[in-house]
């Protein structure tokens, strides 16, 4: 077959993935402005957190960001899940266990955390607040599983 025929049948065959938003637009999502979710489920510990980009709550795609809130000595249970993250910390301190590993983290720290790493979260003394994200369209499209 010539390449330019084979060419022709990848672009029939191949289909993209369906966005969780097909018509992104600009927008400002300011943080009081969203709702605080999480802090009542036992499996997750007691973070709660506040969703700014997510497709299936803004008119975005490809990216999910949002802010983590841990009062003094709070948990995020060891969990998994397919898609990389990062977190950024933006006030108090804690640590983040990465595969058994512990981690300070502190204002200004960046924490890269490759898919499918097995981590968790505990809040200092003074609480803990991050911006997280993923490279994913919806937040509610990342599947968390937690370690029993």
């Amino acid at each position: 077959m010539p390449l330019s025929s084979l060419n022709d049948l990848l672009d029939e065959t191949l289909v993209a993935p369906k966005a969780a938003n097909d018509t992104p637009t600009a927008f400002v999502a300011a943080l009081d402005d969203q709702a605080i979710e999480g802090g009542f489920d036992p499996v997750f510990g007691d973070v709660t957190w506040q969703t700014l980009i997510s497709g299936d709550k803004t008119a975005s795609n490809g990216l999910v960001l949002g802010v983590a809130t841990f009062a003094a000595d709070g948990v995020l249970h060891l969990h998994r899940h397919a898609p990389p993250e990062f977190y950024f910390c933006l006030s108090g301190s804690g640590v983040v266990t990465m595969d058994g590993q512990p981690h300070h983290i502190a204002p200004g720290s960046a924490i890269f955390i490759p898919g499918n790493v097995e981590h968790g979260v505990r809040a200092g003394a003074e609480g803990l607040k991050f911006a997280y994200g993923f490279g994913e369209n919806a937040f509610s499209e990342i599947e968390y599983r937690f370690t029993a």
